[in-house]
Protein backbone atom coordinates (compact mmCIF):
# COMPACT_ATOMS: atom_id res chain seq x y z
CA UNK A 1 0.00 0.00 0.00
CA UNK A 2 1.29 3.52 -0.66
CA UNK A 3 2.44 5.69 2.01
CA UNK A 4 1.59 8.76 0.19
CA UNK A 5 -1.76 9.44 1.80
CA UNK A 6 -3.51 11.80 -1.06
CA UNK A 7 -2.08 8.58 -3.54
CA UNK A 8 -3.79 6.01 -1.32
CA UNK A 9 -6.75 8.48 -0.78
CA UNK A 10 -7.30 9.02 -4.68
CA UNK A 11 -6.81 5.10 -5.05
CA UNK A 12 -9.61 4.01 -2.99
CA UNK A 13 -13.32 5.06 -2.17
CA UNK A 14 -12.83 5.09 1.28
CA UNK A 15 -10.13 4.77 3.35
CA UNK A 16 -10.47 3.78 7.24
CA UNK A 17 -8.35 5.30 10.10
CA UNK A 18 -8.24 4.31 13.52
CA UNK A 19 -10.30 4.54 17.12
CA UNK A 20 -9.64 6.25 20.16
CA UNK A 21 -6.78 5.93 22.02
CA UNK A 22 -6.78 6.88 25.13
CA UNK A 23 -9.88 4.99 25.59
CA UNK A 24 -7.80 2.20 25.04
CA UNK A 25 -4.85 3.40 27.60
CA UNK A 26 -7.50 3.63 30.07
CA UNK A 27 -8.56 0.13 29.51
CA UNK A 28 -4.87 -0.56 29.69
CA UNK A 29 -4.14 1.16 33.55
CA UNK A 30 -3.67 4.75 32.84
CA UNK A 31 -5.11 6.75 35.68
CA UNK A 32 -7.05 10.05 35.09
CA UNK A 33 -4.43 12.98 35.52
CA UNK A 34 -1.74 10.53 33.97
CA UNK A 35 0.13 11.59 30.71
CA UNK A 36 -0.27 8.82 27.97
CA UNK A 37 2.70 10.02 26.18
CA UNK A 38 4.86 9.19 29.18
CA UNK A 39 3.53 5.97 28.50
CA UNK A 40 5.61 5.73 24.87
CA UNK A 41 8.77 5.10 27.37
CA UNK A 42 7.75 3.70 30.54
CA UNK A 43 5.48 1.17 29.22
CA UNK A 44 5.90 0.68 25.17
CA UNK A 45 4.56 -2.97 24.83
CA UNK A 46 0.68 -1.55 25.93
CA UNK A 47 1.06 1.30 23.23
CA UNK A 48 2.52 -0.86 20.74
CA UNK A 49 -0.50 -3.67 21.82
CA UNK A 50 -3.40 -0.72 20.92
CA UNK A 51 -1.60 -0.06 17.64
CA UNK A 52 -1.32 -3.22 16.93
CA UNK A 53 -5.29 -3.98 17.84
CA UNK A 54 -5.90 -0.93 15.47
CA UNK A 55 -3.79 -2.52 12.46
CA UNK A 56 -5.75 -6.31 13.14
CA UNK A 57 -8.37 -4.72 13.47
CA UNK A 58 -8.05 -3.31 9.76
CA UNK A 59 -7.13 0.59 10.27
CA UNK A 60 -5.24 1.61 6.99
CA UNK A 61 -4.13 4.67 9.11
CA UNK A 62 -3.19 4.66 12.86
CA UNK A 63 -2.31 7.88 14.72
CA UNK A 64 0.62 8.23 17.47
CA UNK A 65 0.09 8.50 21.01
CA UNK A 66 1.02 11.78 21.28
CA UNK A 67 -2.44 14.21 21.42
CA UNK A 68 -1.19 15.92 23.96
CA UNK A 69 2.82 15.93 23.04
CA UNK A 70 2.79 20.25 23.11
CA UNK A 71 5.03 21.53 25.85
CA UNK A 72 1.70 23.37 26.75
CA UNK A 73 0.01 20.03 27.32
CA UNK A 74 3.38 18.26 29.05
CA UNK A 75 4.10 21.26 31.18
CA UNK A 76 0.52 20.05 33.27
CA UNK A 77 3.12 16.71 33.65
CA UNK A 78 6.17 18.46 34.23
CA UNK A 79 7.47 16.96 30.94
CA UNK A 80 7.83 20.03 29.30
CA UNK A 81 11.17 19.46 28.76
CA UNK A 82 10.78 16.22 27.14
CA UNK A 83 8.69 17.20 23.81
CA UNK A 84 10.92 15.52 21.01
CA UNK A 85 11.46 12.85 23.07
CA UNK A 86 7.59 11.70 24.00
CA UNK A 87 6.98 12.40 20.71
CA UNK A 88 10.02 10.59 18.53
CA UNK A 89 8.64 7.84 20.76
CA UNK A 90 5.48 7.57 20.21
CA UNK A 91 6.15 7.99 16.48
CA UNK A 92 8.68 5.31 16.85
CA UNK A 93 6.51 2.59 18.30
CA UNK A 94 3.74 3.61 15.46
CA UNK A 95 6.21 3.01 12.77
CA UNK A 96 7.37 -0.09 14.54
CA UNK A 97 3.90 -1.75 14.35
CA UNK A 98 2.86 -0.29 10.79
CA UNK A 99 6.08 -0.95 8.85
CA UNK A 100 5.46 -0.65 4.87
CA UNK A 101 1.98 -1.45 4.71
CA UNK A 102 -0.25 1.35 7.24
CA UNK A 103 0.27 4.92 7.13
CA UNK A 104 1.49 6.58 10.38
CA UNK A 105 -0.16 9.91 11.34
CA UNK A 106 1.56 11.97 14.18
CA UNK A 107 -1.79 12.71 16.31
CA UNK A 108 -1.22 17.14 16.94
CA UNK A 109 -3.98 18.20 19.71
CA UNK A 110 -4.40 21.34 21.20
CA UNK A 111 -2.50 23.08 23.65
CA UNK A 112 -5.54 24.04 26.22
CA UNK A 113 -4.52 27.50 26.26
CA UNK A 114 -6.56 30.46 24.79
CA UNK A 115 -5.42 33.24 22.30
CA UNK A 116 -4.62 36.46 23.03
CA UNK A 117 -6.79 38.93 24.26
CA UNK A 118 -9.02 35.94 25.95
CA UNK A 119 -5.66 34.38 27.11
CA UNK A 120 -2.31 34.74 27.23
CA UNK A 121 -1.31 32.04 24.38
CA UNK A 122 0.56 34.43 21.12
CA UNK A 123 0.07 33.09 18.24
CA UNK A 124 4.19 32.80 17.84
CA UNK A 125 4.11 30.77 21.00
CA UNK A 126 1.78 28.40 19.82
CA UNK A 127 3.60 27.98 16.20
CA UNK A 128 6.69 27.43 18.39
CA UNK A 129 5.13 24.69 20.38
CA UNK A 130 3.67 23.00 17.54
CA UNK A 131 6.69 23.16 15.42
CA UNK A 132 8.81 21.36 18.06
CA UNK A 133 6.38 18.21 18.64
CA UNK A 134 6.18 18.21 14.82
CA UNK A 135 9.75 17.79 14.54
CA UNK A 136 9.57 14.54 17.24
CA UNK A 137 7.15 13.15 15.48
CA UNK A 138 9.00 13.86 11.94
CA UNK A 139 11.70 11.68 13.50
CA UNK A 140 9.93 8.93 14.61
CA UNK A 141 9.17 8.50 11.32
CA UNK A 142 5.33 9.43 10.72
CA UNK A 143 3.96 9.57 7.20
CA UNK A 144 1.46 12.48 7.50
CA UNK A 145 0.38 14.59 10.25
CA UNK A 146 -3.84 14.98 12.02
CA UNK A 147 -4.04 18.07 13.77
CA UNK A 148 -7.62 16.79 15.80
CA UNK A 149 -9.74 17.93 18.36
CA UNK A 150 -9.33 21.86 17.73
CA UNK A 151 -12.13 24.58 18.50
CA UNK A 152 -10.00 27.90 16.85
CA UNK A 153 -9.23 28.47 13.45
CA UNK A 154 -6.20 30.20 15.02
CA UNK A 155 -4.61 27.62 16.73
CA UNK A 156 -5.19 25.06 13.82
CA UNK A 157 -3.63 27.64 11.31
CA UNK A 158 -0.66 27.90 14.10
CA UNK A 159 -0.16 24.41 14.03
CA UNK A 160 -0.41 24.29 9.98
CA UNK A 161 2.66 27.08 10.23
CA UNK A 162 4.52 25.01 13.04
CA UNK A 163 4.56 22.08 11.38
CA UNK A 164 5.73 23.48 8.10
CA UNK A 165 8.80 25.06 9.70
CA UNK A 166 9.79 21.40 10.19
CA UNK A 167 8.17 19.03 7.52
CA UNK A 168 6.37 19.27 3.80
CA UNK A 169 4.46 16.10 4.73
CA UNK A 170 0.52 15.62 4.03
CA UNK A 171 -1.72 17.69 7.03
CA UNK A 172 -4.92 16.98 8.10
CA UNK A 173 -7.05 18.84 10.09
CA UNK A 174 -10.40 18.50 12.37
CA UNK A 175 -12.28 20.56 14.37
CA UNK A 176 -15.08 19.60 16.96
CA UNK A 177 -18.45 20.93 16.63
CA UNK A 178 -20.16 20.00 19.50
CA UNK A 179 -21.98 23.51 20.11
CA UNK A 180 -25.31 23.72 18.28
CA UNK A 181 -23.22 22.58 15.48
CA UNK A 182 -20.38 24.65 15.82
CA UNK A 183 -16.95 24.85 17.55
CA UNK A 184 -16.82 26.54 21.29
CA UNK A 185 -15.51 29.41 19.56
CA UNK A 186 -18.02 29.46 17.04
CA UNK A 187 -16.70 28.32 13.90
CA UNK A 188 -18.79 26.91 11.41
CA UNK A 189 -18.63 23.84 8.69
CA UNK A 190 -18.15 25.69 6.30
CA UNK A 191 -16.09 28.25 7.70
CA UNK A 192 -13.74 26.23 8.61
CA UNK A 193 -13.79 24.22 5.32
CA UNK A 194 -13.31 27.14 3.29
CA UNK A 195 -10.58 28.40 5.52
CA UNK A 196 -8.18 25.69 6.29
CA UNK A 197 -8.53 25.02 2.29
CA UNK A 198 -7.08 28.35 1.45
CA UNK A 199 -4.70 27.76 4.17
CA UNK A 200 -2.95 24.43 1.56
CA UNK A 201 -4.68 22.12 4.12
CA UNK A 202 -6.17 19.40 1.81
CA UNK A 203 -7.50 16.75 4.35
CA UNK A 204 -10.45 18.59 6.33
CA UNK A 205 -12.84 17.28 8.54
CA UNK A 206 -14.84 16.79 12.16
CA UNK A 207 -13.93 14.91 15.08
CA UNK A 208 -15.14 13.81 18.50
CA UNK A 209 -18.31 15.44 19.56
CA UNK A 210 -21.20 14.06 20.46
CA UNK A 211 -21.73 11.05 18.58
CA UNK A 212 -23.01 9.84 14.85
CA UNK A 213 -25.92 12.21 14.53
CA UNK A 214 -24.26 15.30 15.02
CA UNK A 215 -21.14 14.14 12.89
CA UNK A 216 -23.32 13.28 10.04
CA UNK A 217 -24.99 16.71 9.76
CA UNK A 218 -21.51 18.62 10.05
CA UNK A 219 -20.09 16.41 7.28
CA UNK A 220 -22.98 17.15 5.61
CA UNK A 221 -22.42 20.89 5.77
CA UNK A 222 -19.00 20.19 4.94
CA UNK A 223 -20.00 18.32 2.00
CA UNK A 224 -21.96 21.20 0.53
CA UNK A 225 -18.84 23.79 0.21
CA UNK A 226 -15.65 21.00 -0.36
CA UNK A 227 -13.70 22.57 -2.65
CA UNK A 228 -12.03 20.59 -5.45
CA UNK A 229 -9.48 19.20 -4.82
CA UNK A 230 -10.32 18.25 -1.13
CA UNK A 231 -10.55 15.36 0.65
CA UNK A 232 -13.28 15.31 3.68
CA UNK A 233 -12.44 13.29 7.27
CA UNK A 234 -14.95 12.19 9.96
CA UNK A 235 -13.28 10.40 13.23
CA UNK A 236 -17.15 10.20 15.51
CA UNK A 237 -17.03 9.68 19.15
CA UNK A 238 -18.74 6.14 19.86
CA UNK A 239 -21.50 7.50 20.81
CA UNK A 240 -22.45 9.65 24.12
CA UNK A 241 -20.61 8.59 27.76
CA UNK A 242 -22.78 7.48 30.44
CA UNK A 243 -22.66 5.80 34.16
CA UNK A 244 -22.80 1.89 33.96
CA UNK A 245 -21.46 0.19 37.33
CA UNK A 246 -19.66 3.01 38.20
CA UNK A 247 -17.84 3.39 35.36
CA UNK A 248 -17.97 5.79 31.93
CA UNK A 249 -18.98 3.93 28.93
CA UNK A 250 -19.93 5.09 25.69
CA UNK A 251 -23.07 4.05 24.38
CA UNK A 252 -22.02 3.40 20.64
CA UNK A 253 -21.94 -0.34 19.73
CA UNK A 254 -20.12 -1.40 17.06
CA UNK A 255 -23.37 -2.10 15.04
CA UNK A 256 -24.05 1.75 15.37
CA UNK A 257 -20.30 2.75 14.42
CA UNK A 258 -20.46 0.62 11.24
CA UNK A 259 -23.87 2.57 10.05
CA UNK A 260 -22.18 5.32 10.77
CA UNK A 261 -19.40 4.50 8.57
CA UNK A 262 -21.87 3.22 5.74
CA UNK A 263 -23.47 7.02 6.06
CA UNK A 264 -19.87 8.71 5.73
CA UNK A 265 -19.22 6.63 2.66
CA UNK A 266 -22.92 8.17 1.28
CA UNK A 267 -21.47 11.66 1.46
CA UNK A 268 -18.01 11.09 0.35
CA UNK A 269 -15.95 11.20 3.13
CA UNK A 270 -12.49 9.86 2.30
CA UNK A 271 -11.01 8.87 5.71
CA UNK A 272 -13.50 7.36 8.01
CA UNK A 273 -12.42 6.90 11.53
CA UNK A 274 -14.21 6.86 15.12
CA UNK A 275 -12.88 9.01 18.27
CA UNK A 276 -13.68 8.88 22.25
CA UNK A 277 -15.03 5.54 23.16
CA UNK A 278 -13.62 3.56 20.24
CA UNK A 279 -11.86 0.15 20.19
CA UNK A 280 -10.42 -2.10 17.70
CA UNK A 281 -14.18 -3.79 17.40
CA UNK A 282 -16.07 -0.46 16.28
CA UNK A 283 -13.11 -0.11 13.71
CA UNK A 284 -13.28 -3.91 12.85
CA UNK A 285 -17.16 -3.70 12.49
CA UNK A 286 -16.73 0.01 10.59
CA UNK A 287 -13.76 -1.89 8.00
CA UNK A 288 -16.63 -4.84 7.79
CA UNK A 289 -19.43 -2.99 6.73
CA UNK A 290 -17.75 -0.68 4.41
CA UNK A 291 -16.46 -3.96 2.34
CA UNK A 292 -19.28 -6.08 2.27
CA UNK A 293 -22.63 -4.05 2.47
CA UNK A 294 -24.20 -1.49 0.18
CA UNK A 295 -23.55 2.38 0.56
CA UNK A 296 -27.02 3.60 1.59
CA UNK A 297 -28.55 6.96 -0.20
CA UNK A 298 -27.36 10.08 0.81
CA UNK A 299 -30.11 12.76 1.72
CA UNK A 300 -28.94 16.39 2.43
CA UNK A 301 -29.23 17.11 5.88
CA UNK A 302 -32.05 19.61 7.22
CA UNK A 303 -31.24 23.21 7.80
CA UNK A 304 -29.77 24.33 10.94
CA UNK A 305 -32.42 25.68 13.52
CA UNK A 306 -30.64 28.52 16.22
CA UNK A 307 -27.21 28.51 14.28
CA UNK A 308 -26.59 31.97 16.54
CA UNK A 309 -26.87 30.61 19.49
CA UNK A 310 -24.12 31.85 21.68
CA UNK A 311 -21.31 29.02 21.89
CA UNK A 312 -20.76 27.40 25.75
CA UNK A 313 -18.42 24.79 26.35
CA UNK A 314 -20.29 22.18 27.22
CA UNK A 315 -19.14 20.02 30.88
CA UNK A 316 -18.28 17.43 29.34
CA UNK A 317 -16.06 18.66 27.52
CA UNK A 318 -14.07 20.01 30.53
CA UNK A 319 -10.65 18.71 31.36
CA UNK A 320 -11.54 16.02 28.67
CA UNK A 321 -8.50 14.26 26.96
CA UNK A 322 -10.07 13.55 23.41
CA UNK A 323 -9.19 9.63 21.67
Amino acid sequence: MSRDIYQLLESKTFVVGDGAMGTMMQQAGLTDGGAPELWNVEHPDAVIAIYQGYVDAGSQVIETNTFGGTSFRLKLHHLQDRVFELNKAGAELARQVAGNEILVAGSVGPTGELFEPMGSLTHDAAVSAFADQASGLVAGGVDMFIIETMSDLQEVLAAVEGIRQVSDLPIAATMTFDTNYRTMMGVTPAKAVKTLADAGVKIIGANCGNGPDEIRRVVGEMAAVRPGGIFLMAQSNAGLPKFHNGEIKYDGTPEVMADYALDMASMGVDLIGACCGSTPAHIHAMKEALNTRPIPAYTPPEPVVSVDAVPQRSERRRERRPR
